[in-house]
């Protein structure tokens, strides 16, 4: 077995989340404005945490499969704070390629929530105006993941 050299492995993940934003695009999402006020069969939420490009790609691209696999069917939300608020920041502060921050975006458009911990932007000295418009702001982003799985939410951590 030979090693993927490193631009290799890096066209691939591009190859890959560029196929997960397209079959994002097929799956039209009938709660996208209201999100929670209907029930979808499926709910999971995923710990944002890092400002790791890699990470965010990783999530990213997991968020887009969940969607690609069971559009209309399934709520999700993604859970920022401490370095992973970066995210969500216009202009973060951290570096964050903008593909990422295009990629979130995209992903809002067919219902998929990102919560922004509002301790978290207290910490930074942050605003809402510091955040993209689709960010969300809760009060505790851990207390956010609680409470979304007494809910009855899936929790995922990278």
């Amino acid at each position: 077995m030979q090693p993927i050299d490193t631009a290799r492995r890096r066209l691939l993940q591009l190859l890959g989340a560029v196929g997960g934003v397209f079959a994002a695009k097929q799956a039209h999402a009938h709660h996208t404005d209201t999100h929670f006020d209907d029930k979808s069969e499926h709910q999971i939420v995923y710990q944002c945490n890092k400002a790791d490009d890699s990470y965010l790609s990783s999530v990213l691209f997991s968020v887009g499969e969940m969607i690609r696999k069971y559009g209309d069917n399934v709520e999700v939300v993604v859970a920022c704070f401490g370095p992973g608020i970066q995210l969500l920041g216009d202009p973060p502060e951290r570096p964050i390629r903008q593909e990422l921050q295009q990629r979130a975006s995209s992903l809002s458009a067919y219902g998929v929530r990102f919560h922004a911990c509002g301790n978290t932007i207290d910490s930074l000295g942050w605003t809402e105006q510091n955040l993209v418009d689709y960010a969300v702001v809760v009060p505790i982003g851990v207390d956010d993941i609680m409470q979304l799985q007494e809910r009855g939410f899936s929790y995922f951590s990278w």
